[in-house]
Parts: structure tokens; C-alpha cells; sequence
């Protein structure tokens, strides 16, 4: 048994090559054999019923694939995307990571050796002494993880060679000053335990250049290690160990850009109409609103107003009127440079035990721990400068006045230290949540300008295991069985929003508290002065037990019928905090929840509170504490059959699950707790073929969908939904060999995806959804929009026109882009008002917004068109020899959102890709030219709208420039 395990092992270290190709080929057709784990066997790719592509560490070489973005270019219906929030995405047959949160899972399975990687820093890395990556197609119901419903990425790491030793390395300079270096050793120990230590190391200069610091951001600057141990104490018995590292400290712009077509009025921010090189109307943000005369009039109290930074009308508080964004993708003009951090360890043990001459057992167990921490300018802009603001001087004149002092002086010195002609100080990134207000002078930084930015931060660790036994009987039938368990614990998973406006505002309404006389002369802010999301404890408990039985009726016809039960138990604990929350109920009520300046902490401040104030406190958001559980059937039924020994035709039915999972709080308003989890009844039909030279694999497949998780942004927080959807589609993938030194790969793929039944949801970038008769509201308590609905336009403005005219806020207003209105208003006053006396406009509605029927659209990161081409030819001279290649990769048209629309369209792009490698005797040494992204493509990969109250600006990831370089390396 121990031949058949270790000739396995040594298949796959060094005959797989798909799509493309070794040099070194077969003395029959120039094709090498493919071998793939993806039913768990080590197997022929041309005898798996599956669709699957597969990459050896040649081959991710030659065709210049270094990180996951690369490798979706050479993949049939396959996308991949960074995404907000310091993750990734990868879409395969149109299914993606559409839900954000803490308790959502990946659509696309990551596995590392096997094991299922929750959370991994996927898309930081890069690859490196690899044995192979796998790329399954199509929901995986049976074998693979916790049942991804769109596929797998397994990558596969080199394991120790017992049979001698062995390194390699290789040294690369490119543009943009980036020096790679990987390298590795492989030592045989014993006859029976070797080991193999790998790594890597990439710096380079920033790709986007920043106007506003005359310097580059968006550099890297990481490292990985690898070390892995194989024992083979037995014939009967193979184990494997190893531990990585990986860490990366730089200024990787999590964003590459903002567009926005401004929307004058400050309504809405954007315009929905296009995106542009322009910035948000800061007036529509929520940091101008509640720092400016509107709100403190209406808040507070008129006499107040003087304290405002600016007006919402006009561009008096717009405090990124001017600032420009220039018109190319990497050039950005910010006021706060990005940070990243980023760290993951994993240690992973498998062992592959013999059980008599027809069965063997798999054991894979492993741990993994990982971190990540990125900040980034949030508007990707630079603001006015609030030297001599009149508000700040309002703000000197009442610290000044013995009468207000005690309530304003402790705030004027926070925010204004230096005077109202100096620098303003804002919160820093604070897990107190008292920010700037904080004892022993608070957690600031201080600069003329708002510096605007946000942080994206969590840990995560995970323990996994997973046994399966397979047999190996000589009759026709043949099984696999097995369970595996995973626990993942998210801790202190936060997204935060710091501007100096909120800290105004929280500092203002304190003072104005304590001015009243709510707080017995204790000077005291609102809590918390920045937005915080934050998941304090996020944990999932999930096992499967699983199985498959094979039926070989002949040597032409196998069936293959597997099934599965999978269950998620998730829990979290989570809070939002901004300003204590609920900010439009407690101006209409009065009440207020403050904290005395000086506090360590929010809970240290809130017990002072409690117990020295006059009017005690209304309380805060407490962690909201919640779990679910799911549990479902999946599975999978393969007919296939052998027509020739190189021709296999193929058709299956399998099911796919995703669990649903755990909305988090809203800081104010509501949604469902829950979103439900993800079915999809996957069908395909397939052929695998060899026809001499020509190695040809072609597939269709129709999908049908049930409740779709989506994301979507309420209250500056994003929640779930679930859609239904249809998808189907085709797709190949060729290798011809025409002569022993020329090979030519090719793929194409068509996809056609869309949503089913009436799906209706609210656009957040135009909530009259292109109705007239429709007034679209900025709310300055909340910062998020809502829709005056009437008989009449005639009717839905002058009723907004009249409640606006007693509050002393100015009318409705045009609103360019759009076929309606917009004003300034509190919706929840118009709410009350359109409930007492609505009637006499003809009949008025208040609403969050218009929904949209999304029946027939195209689901997001799914493009119609995908094909990919490359060839390369060896010229011999002698004992070297000169391998030139070139390749290129198209990625259709597609959308960025559910609601479609040119606004969302992604346009399609082509990547070109060449170089020449010069080999020595035996490929002993190699010196290499290369240039990635030739036509230096810009092209965006995927999109994110942001919230209503920060102005609706879209985020655009995009594609790596064109960089070129060379390298030289050995291995022996």
C-alpha cells in the first residue's frame, strides 16, 4: 500500500498541467497526464465527472499567476474582487460572496490542503511552492467543507520529497521597484522523514500616486514562511505536518477609487444618473449635518445655530467643495494615508493510514489564526480647512463666557486646543469609545482639515478536523465516508467612522446639556463621537457527516450517488454605537445620553453618569446577544459514461447549501434578525475528451436558486436579504499540442443569469425610484433619505413645503439627475405630520423609499462573456533552451449591484500578459523578461455603493497595472 501511496504523491508533485502546460509532455500526444483530489482520490482529470480546472506550480509560473486575481483571468466562467471591508470575492457560475457580515459564509469554499478556510488573508498573499491549485466548478453538496454553494479553490502546498535533496530560488526586479524572492529547501532527513522549508518576500512602491502628500500609497510589503515534515513510517502509512506564517505591514489602499456625479443640492450626495470624477456634496454626509446651524437650531436650540461649521444650503458647509479627484484610476488626492496590517498562522496535520489492501483512512485536523487592520481616507479627498470656521469662534465666545464656561471650556480645549484659528482635534481609533473626550487628555490626532477615515478590523481563529475512509474493492461497488467539525471564533470585528464634524456635534450637544443643567456643572459629550460597528464575539460550531457510494455496472458506466447533512450553530454579540443612537427620537423627546469629559472608557462613563446626574441617562445600546442554528440535506447523483478510454460523457444533479445567519444592530431603525439560508438544484451535463493532440472539456449547466443572500446598507450598517434566481450556462476549456514544442491553451464560457418571481427593494441611490410624484428627503438628524409620497408632485411638495416652512428649513428643490424634488427635512416629523393631517394634500405617505421590482435582472459579478488564449513555443539550442509565451484573458460586461442600470455597469476588459524564459541544461538555471497587463488595463473588477448619511459615493476596485520586470532563478 505504501507503493500506491507514495506513486500518488509523486503523480501529482509533477504531472499536472491544466489549463496550460509544462514543457516536458507526453511521447504520445504532447499532453500530460492530470491528476486532481477533487472526489477526495487522487484521479485523472479526465476521469472526473466534475468541472474542474487545475493549475501546478509550472504552470501558475508560466502563465505569470502570483495571487487570486490573476488566477480567475485564465478561468471559464469565474470572477474575483476585492470587496469593502478587507475582504475578497470570488464569483464562479455567477454565485458570490453577496452578503456581508460576521456571520455570513463564503459562496466559494477556500480550502488549504483540504481543510476549509472560513476567514483566510486570501487575497494579501501570494502563491508560492505550491503543488497545485484545484478550481472546482459547480455547488459542492457531498465532499468539500461546509457545502459551498459555487464551487471550491483548493490550493495545495509541495510536501517534502523523500527520494533526495533539493532547492530552488528565484530573484525578481520589476517596475514600481518590486523585488520578489521565493525559495526552498527540500531535505530528506532518513529514508523515511524529510522535510521542506519555503518562502517568500515581495516590497515594492505604491501603485496609486497621491497629489495631496506628493507620494505613492498603496505599496506592499510581506513575507511568508512555510515549513513542512512528511514521515512515512510504514508502507502502510503517510503523515504529514506544517506551519505557516504570513504578515504584511504597508499602505495597501483598501479602495482604489471613489466616483460620484455631485448632486448639487446635497440631497442626495451622488446623482444616480452616472459616476464621475467628482466628490460627494459633503453637505449630505452626516458629519456636516450634525455639526451644522440647521441642526443645532433645530436640536438644540436657535440661539445655538452660531455654533455650526457651516449651512446645509449653498456651499457654505460643503467641506469638500474643491477638492478634486483627478480623472485617473491611480492617482487619488487624500488627506490621510492608508495603513494595513495583516497576519495569519496555520498549522495543519493529515494522515493517510492503510486499512488492509482495500481501504484507506484521511484524517486532516488543523488550527488557524489570523488578524487584519486597515485604515483608509473615507472620502478619498481633501477637505476645506477650518482655520477661522465662524462656528469655532461661536465656540471660543461661549468657553470664554463665565456663564457657559464650565459646560463649553472642557470642549473647546478637546476640540480647538490652540484656538479657533489653529488646528481642530478629532477622535482616533478608540475601543473605549470616548475618543478625543477621554481622560488624560483623550485619544486624538490633530490637523486643519477633517481628516475623514474609517478602520476595518478583526481576529479570527479556527480549529478543523475531517475523517474519511475510501475503498478500493475489485468488484463494481466502491464508497467513501466520512465527517469533519469546525469551530471559527470571531472576536472584536469593528468597523469604525471617524470625523471631526461627529466629534463636534457629540461635543456640542453635551455642552448644551450641561449648559441646561441636566448634568449638575459636569461637563460631559455624547457617546460614542465616532460610528462603531462592532461585533465583540462572533462564533460558529459546524459539523457534516457525509458519503458516497460508486457503482461501476461495467467498464463504460458508473454511477455515483453521495449525500450529506450538514449543521451551523452561529452566535454573536454585537452593538452600534454613534452618539448614543436614536438621535431623532431623543431631540423629539428631550431626553439625551451623555458622559462626563475625562472618562477611561463609555462603561466607566456611563456608571459616573448614572450616579451624579440630576436626569441620570437613557442608556445605551447594550450588546445585543443572538444565535440560530441551520441544518440541511444535500447531495449529488453522477451518471457517467465511458465511451472510449478518452472519451467521457457525464450528467449530474447535486444540491447546494449555504446557512444563513445573524443581521447585526442598526443604530437606529430595525430590520429581520435573520437572513435564511442559500439552496441551489445545480444540473449539468459534461464531456471530457482526448482526441489525439487535442485535449477538449465542455460543459452546461442550469441552476435554480432559492433565497439568494444580498447585501444591502441601512443606517450606515449592511443587512441581508434573499432573492430567487435562475442561471444557466456553458463553458470549455482546450489544450492542444499541434507539435512537441508548441502547446496553445484556450477557454470561453457564456452565462446568463437572472432573478426570478417579483423581487422588490429600495435603491438606496434614488429612493423616488424615477417617480415623480415623489420627494426625496435628506434626513439632518440622520443622515439617511426617505420618500414624501403624494397624489401629486403638486401635492407631496407643498405638504413638505409647509411642515419645512414652520421649522424653518427651506422648500423642496430640483434635483438634477432625477425627475423629482428634494429638501432638508427630520422624516420622522413628516411621518407624524402626514398621519395628522395628510389628508388635506391630497393624501401623503412617508417612507424609507420607492421600492424597485428586480424581477429579470442580472445578478452582480456575473459576466455573459469570458474567454482566455495562450501559446507558447520551445526553441531548442542545444542543451538550453527559449521558451516565449504569451496570453490573454477577456472578462465581459457586467454588474456591480442587483439593480443593474448603466450606473452599475462594469464594462468589459482584456488583460495581455508575455514573457521569455531562457533555461539552462535541465532547466538548472533560468533568466526571465515579463510584462503583466500590457495595454495597462485599469478596468474595474467590482463596485460598492455606500450609505445614504456618507453621501453615496461608489467604491471601484480595479485590476494591478502593467508592470514589467525580470528574474533569474535555480532549482536542482
Amino acid at each position: 500500500m505504501r507503493g500506491k501511496l507514495s506513486l500518488l504523491a509523486g503523480v501529482c508533485a509533477t504531472a499536472i498541467a491544466t489549463p496550460v502546460f509544462a514543457q516536458t509532455a507526453t511521447e504520445t500526444n504532447g499532453i500530460e497526464e492530470i491528476i486532481v483530489t477533487a472526489q477526495r482520490q487522487a484521479q485523472s482529470l479526465q476521469a472526473v465527472p466534475i468541472a474542474v480546472s487545475a493549475f501546478t506550480a509550472e504552470n501558475l509560473e508560466k502563465q505569470q499567476i502570483q495571487n487570486s486575481s490573476d488566477l480567475q483571468l485564465s478561468l471559464p466562467n469565474v470572477t474575483f474582487t476585492k470587496t469593502n471591508f478587507t475582504s475578497s470575492s470570488f464569483t464562479i457560475r455567477g454565485i458570490g460572496d453577496l452578503c456581508v457580515g460576521v456571520s455570513c459564509d463564503a459562496a466559494t469554499g477556500i480550502h488549504l490542503n483540504d481543510m476549509p478556510m472560513v476567514q483566510s488573508r486570501l487575497f494579501e498573499t501570494e502563491f508560492f511552492d505550491l503543488e497545485r491549485i484545484e478550481v472546482l466548478r459547480g455547488p459542492q453538496g457531498t465532499l468539500f467543507g461546509r457545502n459551498a454553494t459555487s464551487g471550491v479553490v483548493n490550493v495545495i502546498t509541495a510536501k517534502p520529497d523523500l527520494s533526495g535533496f533539493g532547492a530552488a530560488g528565484e530573484v525578481e526586479y520589476g517596475k514600481y521597484n518590486s523585488v520578489r524572492v521565493k525559495g526552498m529547501v527540500n531535505a530528506p532527513l532518513t529514508e523515511t522523514l524529510g522535510v521542506r522549508v519555503a518562502g517568500m518576500y515581495n516590497k515594492r512602491d505604491g501603485y496609486t500616486f497621491n497629489q495631496g502628500t506628493n507620494s505613492r500609497i498603496d505599496g506592499r510589503d510581506m513575507y511568508a514562511l512555510r515549513g513542512s515534515l512528511r514521515w512515512e513510517p510504514s508502507s502502510d502509512t503517510t503523515i504529514d505536518l506544517s506551519a505557516y506564517y504570513f504578515r504584511e505591514n504597508d499602505n495597501r489602499s483598501r479602495v482604489q477609487k471613489q466616483l460620484c456625479h455631485r448632486d448639487p443640492t446635497g440631497v442626495l450626495g451622488c446623482l444616480p444618473d452616472k459616476l464621475a470624477n467628482e466628490t460627494t456634496n459633503g453637505d449630505s454626509t452626516l458629519a456636516s449635518l450634525l455639526s451644522s446651524r440647521e441642526f443645532f437650531a433645530v436640536a438644540v436650540a436657535p440661539s445655538f445655530a452660531p455654533l455650526g461649521l457651516g449651512s446645509i444650503y449653498g456651499n457654505d458647509g460643503d467641506s469638500l467643495l474643491g477638492s478634486t479627484n483627478p480623472a485617473d484610476v491611480r492617482t487619488v488626492n487624500i488627506d490621510y494615508l492608508p495603513t494595513y496590517f495583516a497576519e495569519e498562522e496555520v498549522y495543519q496535520g493529515k494522515l493517510q493510514q492503510a486499512l488492509g489492501d482495500s481501504l484507506t483512512l484521511n484524517v486532516t485536523a488543523g488550527y488557524a489564526r489570523n488578524e487584519v487592520r486597515s485604515r483608509t481616507d473615507y472620502n478619498l479627498a481633501t477637505g476645506r480647512s477650518f482655520a477661522g470656521n465662524p462656528g469655532l469662534f461661536a465656540l471660543a465666545a461661549f468657553a470664554a463666557n463665565p456663564a457657559t464656561a464650565f459646560a463649553f471650556a472642557p470642549i473647546a480645549a478637546r476640540l480647538i486646543p490652540n484656538g479657533p484659528t489653529g488646528n481642530v482635534c478629532q477622535s482616533d481609533i478608540d475601543y473605549n469609545n470616548v475618543g478625543v473626550f477621554g481622560a488624560n487628555g483623550g485619544k486624538s490626532i490633530c490637523a486643519s482639515t477633517s481628516l475623514d477615515f474609517d478602520e476595518s478590523s478583526q481576529s479570527y481563529k479556527q480549529y478543523a478536523a475531517e475523517a474519511h475512509i475510501d475503498s478500493d474493492f475489485d468488484g463494481m461497488f466502491n464508497f467513501l465516508i466520512g465527517a469533519n467539525y469546525l469551530r471559527g471564533e470571531t472576536r472584536n470585528n469593528n468597523y469604525f467612522v471617524n470625523s471631526f464634524g461627529l466629534d463636534y456635534a457629540s461635543g456640542i450637544l453635551g455642552a448644551a446639556a450641561a449648559a441646561s443643567g441636566a448634568t449638575g456643572g459636569r461637563a460631559v459629550f455624547r457617546p460614542s463621537p465616532f460610528f462603531r460597528s462592532n461585533t465583540v464575539k462572533g462564533d460558529l460550531n459546524s459539523y457534516g457527516i457525509f458519503g458516497e457510494a460508486y457503482f461501476q455496472f461495467n467498464d463504460k458506466i458508473k454511477l455515483t450517488l453521495g449525500a450529506r447533512y450538514n449543521h451551523d450553530k452561529k452566535f454573536t454579540s454585537a452593538r452600534t454605537t454613534l452618539l448614543s443612537n436614536g438621535l431623532s427620537s431623543e431631540f423629539a423627546s428631550g431626553g439625551a445620553i451623555l458622559a462626563p469629559v475625562g472618562a477611561n472608557n463609555l462603561e466607566e462613563a456611563l456608571n459616573i453618569a448614572t450616579a451624579d446626574f440630576d436626569k441620570g441617562l437613557l442608556g445605551v445600546q447594550a450588546f445585543q446577544e443572538r444565535s440560530v442554528s441551520f441544518g440541511r440535506m444535500t447531495g449529488r447523483a453522477v451518471l457517467d459514461y465511458q465511451i472510449t478510454p478518452d472519451n467521457l460523457v457525464y450528467a449530474s444533479y447535486s444540491r447546494g447549501y449555504k446557512s444563513g445567519g445573524i443581521n447585526p444592530p442598526l443604530s437606529v431603525g430595525s430590520v429581520n434578525d435573520i437572513f435564511k439560508p442559500e439552496t441551489v438544484d445545480a444540473f449539468e451535463l459534461g464531456s471530457k475528451n482526448r482526441f489525439g493532440a487535442l485535449q477538449l472539456n465542455v460543459s452546461a449547466f442550469y441552476y435554480r436558486y432559492k433565497d439568494l443572500q444580498l447585501s444591502r446598507i441601512t443606517a450606515r450598517t449592511s443587512v441581508n436579504d434573499n432573492i430567487d434566481a435562475n442561471i444557466y450556462g456553458v463553458e470549455a476549456e482546450a489544450i492542444m499540442a499541434p507539435s512537441r514544442n508548441l502547446l496553445v491553451n484556450l477557454s470561453a464560457s457564456y452565462l446568463k443569469t437572472k432573478v426570478v418571481g417579483d423581487q422588490f427593494f429600495i435603491d438606496t441611490r434614488d429612493v423616488s425610484a424615477g417617480r415623480s410624484d415623489t420627494v426625496i428627503i435628506k434626513d439632518i438628524t440622520l443622515g439617511s433619505n426617505c420618500a414624501v409620497t403624494g397624489a401629486s408632485a403638486a401635492g407631496a411638495n407643498a405638504f413638505v413645503n409647509t411642515i419645512n416652512g414652520g421649522a424653518g428649513l427651506r422648500p423642496t428643490t430640483p434635483i438634477p439627475g432625477t425627475n423629482t424634488t428634494g429638501a432638508f427635512s427630520i422624516c420622522g416629523v413628516l411621518a407624524q405630520q402626514a398621519a395628522a393631517i395628510g389628508g388635506l394634500f391630497g393624501g401623503i405617505k412617508v417612507s424609507s423609499g420607492i421600492e424597485k421590482n428586480v424581477k429579470g435582472n442580472q445578478l452582480p459579478q456575473a459576466p455573459e462573456f469570458k474567454w482566455s488564449a495562450g501559446i507558447q513555443y520551445t526553441i531548442e539550442a542545444g542543451e538550453m533552451s527559449l521558451v516565449p509565451r504569451f496570453d490573454i484573458n477577456y472578462t465581459g460586461e457586467s454588474y456591480g449591484t442587483i439593480f443593474n442600470g448603466s450606473i452599475n455597469r462594469i464594462k468589459g476588459y482584456a488583460v495581455m500578459n508575455a514573457q521569455i524564459q531562457l533555461n539552462a541544461q535541465d532547466e538548472r538555471f533560468f533568466l526571465r523578461g515579463f510584462i503583466q497587463n500590457i495595454a495597462n488595463n485599469n478596468a474595474t473588477t467590482g463596485l460598492y455603493v455606500t450609505d445614504q448619511s456618507s453621501g453615496l459615493f461608489t467604491n471601484i476596485f480595479s485590476l494591478e497595472p502593467r508592470r514589467y520586470g525580470v528574474a533569474a532563478g535555480f532549482k536542482f
